[in-house]
């Protein structure tokens, strides 16, 4: 996975901008003061928030950054600061949100979200008003904070398209990743790494990319999302697998959950709805992906090859050659073993 540390000097933080002055002082997010709405989402998980999906890369990255803020003391007696910022990389539906939410979890502290559609104000020059708010707000207390989104903000500034208040806050955003309190771990998220302003992927520690998930994963998936139902899909695991194979852990589990809830109404069993997703998802696999699921199909399942056959629109013939192909393969490799 292409996953790798921005190597670059620690540097010591400047004097910090100053809030502007509140009449008391309060822990309530901000709002914008048009809508009324919250600038901020905020999430208080315990320390046992269930673990996210990840690929080995990604985890042990993430748990290098995790002991590095348990043990700042330890860092700081050798001239070091803990990573304070970081970048998730990756396609919607891939756990970038949820794995912010475990990270803050695991460091005791509150995940704050950044809420764009409330930032973004309709009256000119107010969103970078909403913006430092809620940047200044984050930095009162310990916290990891998520920019979700950021290519919606810190565009590049070469794009024509955008109004100057949007460059504005792309000025805004890198001062504050340069100036971000070692107390606070900043986090960013986006789908549309291209969009980013160059000078911004400078500026984080870390850049983290969030891949669709590997078969493996897939199937660990598969299994979490059936919870109390898995025992009753327990055959359909592999199907299932290969036929989710390309999809985000967000379209699985809608998927998944559209089959508990039909099963818990009683209006399909479980071969009725696996068959009838099957045959909804092979129109979009390519020729190669279908042949492997339907010859998964017929080896795993109790259906004939004829049902197989109409349900994923692959011959007949081709389901058997196939078949025997393996069948043959593996007596080879027997007698190979035997031998």
């Amino acid at each position: 996975m292409d996953l790798f540390l921005r190597s670059k000097a620690h540097r010591s933080s400047g004097p910090l901008r100053k809030a502007t002055p509140i009449a008391a002082p309060t822990h309530e997010p901000p709002v914008d003061d048009e809508s009324r709405l919250s600038l901020l989402k905020v999430f208080r998980d315990s320390k046992d928030q269930q673990h996210p999906l990840l690929s080995i890369e990604i985890e042990d990255s993430l748990n290098q950054l995790i002991q590095e803020r348990h043990q700042s003391a330890r860092l700081a007696s050798s001239g070091l600061n803990p990573t304070r910022s970081a970048i998730f990389v990756g396609p919607p539906g891939v756990g970038k949100t949820l794995t912010a939410r475990w990270v803050a979890a695991k460091l005791g502290v509150p995940l704050y979200v950044l809420d764009l559609t409330a930032v973004m104000s309709s009256l000119l020059g107010r969103s970078g008003t909403n913006l430092r708010a809620a940047l200044d707000f984050a930095k009162r207390s310990p916290c990891v904070l998520l920019l979700d989104e950021i290519d919606a903000i810190a565009k590049r500034r070469s794009d024509e398209s955008d109004v100057g208040e949007l460059k504005r806050l792309v000025t805004v955003i890198l001062q504050e990743v340069d100036e971000w309190p070692v107390t606070g771990l900043l986090l960013a998220a986006t789908n549309h790494p291209e969009l980013i302003d160059s000078a911004l992927w400078r500026r984080f520690d870390l850049v983290i990319e969030f891949k669709m998930p590997e078969p493996a994963t897939v199937k660990a998936a598969v299994k979490r999302f059936l919870g109390p139902d898995l025992p009753l899909f327990a055959r359909w695991i592999d199907v299932l697998t290969a036929a989710f194979a390309g999809k985000s852990f967000s379209d699985i589990e809608r998927d998944i959950q559209r089959f508990r809830r039909a099963l818990a109404l009683g209006t399909g069993s479980d071969a009725e709805l696996i068959q009838e997703f099957i045959k909804s998802r092979v129109v979009s696999l390519e020729r190669q992906a279908r042949i492997e699921l339907a010859v998964m199909l017929a080896k795993e399942s109790r259906l004939s090859q004829h049902s197989v056959s109409d349900i994923t629109g692959v011959s007949r013939d081709t389901i058997r050659k196939y078949t025997a192909d393996q069948v043959g393969s593996r007596s080879a490799s027997r007698k190979r073993g035997a031998a």
